[in-house]
């Protein structure tokens, strides 16, 4: 049952570990903080700045982005709110997708473009090292022993302390973890979308970091399941987006959601999702 009592604590989530960095199981994506469709400024700068600092108040360690979300744009928010980055706050980025002006997302994994959005999101984050460094998407273009490749040798040059997947498959993570030491994979997963099971398993079995997203995706699930939710929720007193954070965190020990937002009221009402403690009986009629 959620305690409602108190300021809201991603502490209760318990913690991972990416390589050798500890981060709470409850992070932050910064990805809405940017202008509508992920696209240039927010409506309101100092209101995206205030969420990234309410966030590290609550206990978040893990910060996600990417140079795409704006795009360059959260990354700036990010060292604007936050820099210099209290102890213990891991930021982790991505590089690999370009956008259009329409808003569209193309994929670009050749080295030499890699190398070009790491100098970015370095100067933009205001750091020499980026924490984690993930592979924002496969490109069917390029192989990707060579879009790795380019990474590894970043890390080795030490602007990347460690690397991590996105969007991959169970064989994509294996062909990437013969490249590269790989220490998490962020792909789509939530309570209604499920289909990226085995490359959880696959994390949790080889101790890595699974970080989902669209986490709160739970708007599709069939309506048994939906009645069963809602039930749930009832019964703990809390939102529908709250018993799907609280899935996930049970779901496996290697998961670490990073829901976002771009309001501070939102951002308290998902990490106050790491209080609820799902029964194993509650846990299962979610899960079939």
């Amino acid at each position: 049952m959620a305690t409602n009592s108190g300021q809201p604590n991603a502490a209760a989530a318990g913690t991972a570990v990416l390589g050798d960095l500890p981060v709470r199981r409850m992070g932050f994506g910064a990805m809405r903080i940017t202008g509508r469709g992920v696209l240039g400024e927010p409506r309101d700068p100092e209101a995206a700045r205030a969420v990234l600092r309410r966030a590290v108040a609550l206990g978040v360690t893990l910060i996600d982005t990417a140079d795409s979300y704006g795009p360059a744009v959260s990354e700036r928010l990010i060292a604007e709110a936050l820099h210099p980055y209290p102890a213990g706050l891991v930021i982790a980025t991505k590089g690999g997708f370009l956008r259009s002006r329409g808003g569209g997302w193309r994929p670009d994994g050749r080295p030499a473009h890699l190398r070009q959005a790491l100098e970015g999101s370095l100067k933009r984050l205001r750091v020499d090292r980026i924490d984690l460094y993930q592979l924002h998407t496969v490109d069917p273009n390029v192989p990707l022993e060579e879009s790795l490749g380019a990474l590894v040798d970043a890390q080795a040059e030490g602007k990347i302390r460690h690397i991590g997947v996105s969007n991959v498959d169970a064989q994509q993570l294996a062909v990437s973890r013969r490249v590269a030491r790989v220490v998490s994979v962020q792909n789509r997963y939530s309570l209604s979308d499920r289909a990226f099971d085995p490359v959880v398993d696959a994390c949790e079995r080889e101790g890595l970091g699974f970080l989902p997203w669209r986490p709160l995706a739970a708007g599709a699930l069939a309506k048994p399941r939906a009645e069963r939710a809602e039930e749930i929720a009832r019964r703990h007193g809390v939102s529908y987006g709250q018993v799907a954070l609280a899935w996930l965190l049970k779901r496996s020990p290697a998961m670490i959601p990073i829901p976002g937002t771009s309001s501070i009221a939102h951002l308290e009402e998902n990490v106050r999702a790491a209080e609820i403690g799902l029964t194993d009986e509650e846990f299962a009629r979610l899960s079939p």
